[in-house]
């Protein structure tokens, strides 16, 4: 069998497998309601957790993590998603796209309004949102 370092090929994925369930499960969401998105930037994994809206059917980014590899970085997306709601504020953000009519709302963790915004632009030209208002919501 193939060894990636000291492990078997097969044992990565997974290792990979058992901790993207373990984030669903954290978050409740359905596996197609989350995407993990990774790619290579300077040598290192780097994952990009993409929720999808079922209400509204657009896609957000949640969070970005980078590590040596693959399961490396899922390993520390899983300890985000676990402390994320202690380390992050929240925003309510209304928006609409272009074309529609229809107001959206939409929740976010962020460290400040500027990252909030970036997570609802993600993936997207920023000419095809209006946003009309971004609220820190009050600590509870």
């Amino acid at each position: 069998m193939p060894k990636v370092g000291a492990e078997p090929v097969s044992d990565v994925h997974v290792e990979a497998a058992r901790i993207q369930q373990q984030i669903k499960e954290y978050l409740g969401l359905r596996t197609s309601d989350l995407v993990f998105e990774f790619s290579q930037v300077d040598g290192k994994a780097k994952l990009d957790l993409i929720t999808i809206n079922p209400r509204h059917n657009q896609s957000f980014l949640f969070h970005s993590e980078t590590g040596a590899d693959k399961v490396d970085a899922l390993r520390k997306m899983l300890a985000y998603v676990q402390s994320y709601k202690e380390k992050e504020n929240s925003y309510t953000i209304q928006w609409v796209m272009k074309g529609d009519k229809e107001l959206h709302t939409s929740y976010f963790r962020a460290s400040n309004i500027m990252d909030a915004l970036e997570k609802l632009y993600y993936g997207r030209d920023r000419n095809t949102l209006t946003v009309f208002s971004v609220v820190l919501n009050p600590v509870a």
